[in-house]
């Protein structure tokens, strides 16, 4: 058997920081402040720097975060939001959540990311925003997304819960639309210790509205300005945050390095399509795909060498039952299906190595599936 790879581990990335973290949740603890404190403040500072915006809100998890985006857009019934048809089903839960209804927009084929070309044919009079996502950490084509918002007036919320660090054009995912929501589960690019989540918007009223909504509808205790939520980034959360963020960019480069490495070692098989990356978006490989025929008999041969692996994502939304009711034909989004039958997600994560890489590919190598042999 070749080495065993899991699909994912964070033991190596958090073991250099874990005095640190240790002492943050420590001071924590002494300071008996617990909720919307000093931790949370300063690391939304960090964070919206990070992020090349003017302000960051700090809320309990990726999913509040989009439904808070939408809310304080004033997005709701009898709107439509166009969406990716292949993202993960939070993006089109957080549209219903606000009351409004996802109109899915099929991917580019290449980069998994919404295709612009597929826009117009979606739009309607009730089309009020663009979801784009950052799927699996490359910033989608933001300039003739923009354009489009642009042209038709309509407003925009990315989902950069996979491509912390990534842009487009140079410009920072994160930063383009009028509020933007992130992820931090812990096995995100930038990962906290728990469900944790952000919006970055440069708008300063925007800003102060999201905070009010995060916190039941109040900027003043006992005095309710909206119906609000209870969906507030914990203070521990937060200072272990603020320990890891000056390590992403670094993180990145290893994720770019094991990127460029399977590249290499996966180089001019048949039957298996590498990830690809538009014209202008970079990568930070929250992800590293690739698609083939043979996907469930390569991942079976795979998880018998020891090597694990994901499907991002088997079933999408138009075809999951939560979303029946919209009446999508299964055969209605082509390239969604085919990307879900043929995409695999291999092992790539900070403090792997490139014998876990050439582990990887030489099991893949093996398969007989693969490169003309049966």
């Amino acid at each position: 058997m070749s080495l065993p790879v899991p699909f994912f581990s964070i033991e190596l990335q958090h073991a250099p920081l874990r005095a640190e973290i240790m002492a943050a949740v420590g001071r924590v603890y002494d300071s008996y402040w617990y909720v919307l404190g000093e931790e949370v403040r300063q690391f939304e500072m960090a964070y919206a720097a990070f992020s090349g915006t003017a302000h960051c809100v700090g809320v309990a998890n990726g999913l509040d975060a989009l439904v808070l985006a939408l809310r304080v857009l004033g997005i709701g019934p009898g709107d439509e939001v166009l969406v990716p048809a292949n993202t993960y089903i939070a993006t089109w839960l957080a549209v219903t959540q606000a009351g409004a209804t996802p109109v899915p927009v099929e991917p580019n084929p290449l980069t998994s990311n919404l295709d612009p070309a597929g826009l117009a044919a979606a739009l309607s009079a009730r089309t009020r925003a663009i979801l784009p996502v950052h799927l699996y950490g490359q910033a989608c084509e933001m300039a003739p997304i923009m354009a489009f918002t642009r042209q038709h007036g309509l407003l925009v919320v990315e989902d950069n819960a996979q491509a912390q660090g990534a842009a487009y054009a140079g410009q920072l995912t994160g930063s383009f639309g009028d509020v933007n929501a992130t992820s931090f589960y812990p096995s995100k690019n930038l990962g906290a210790l728990g469900d944790a989540g952000a919006l970055t918007t440069d708008d300063a009223d925007l800003a102060r509205r999201l905070r009010v909504l995060r916190n039941y509808g109040s900027a003043e205790k006992y005095h309710n300005e909206v119906i609000g939520y209870n969906s507030r980034l914990d203070e521990l959360q937060a200072a272990v945050l603020q320990v890891k963020l000056p390590h992403l960019n670094a993180w990145t480069a290893q994720r770019r390095q094991l990127a460029a490495w399977y590249d290499q070692h996966l180089a001019g098989i048949d039957g298996l399509r590498l990830p690809a990356t538009a014209p202008g978006a970079t990568h930070v490989y929250h992800l590293y795909v690739v698609h083939t025929a043979r996907r469930d008999a390569l991942q079976a041969h795979l998880a018998a060498q020891g090597i694990g692996t994901l499907i991002h994502y088997p079933v999408p939304p138009h075809r999951q039952p939560a979303y029946a009711h919209l009446r999508w034909p299964v055969a209605a989004f082509p390239i969604t299906n085919e990307l879900a039958a043929t995409c695999l997600s291999l092992p790539l994560w900070p403090g792997m190595t490139e014998a876990h890489v050439a582990a990887v590919t030489a099991a893949i190598r093996g398969f007989r599936g693969l490169g003309g042999r049966e």
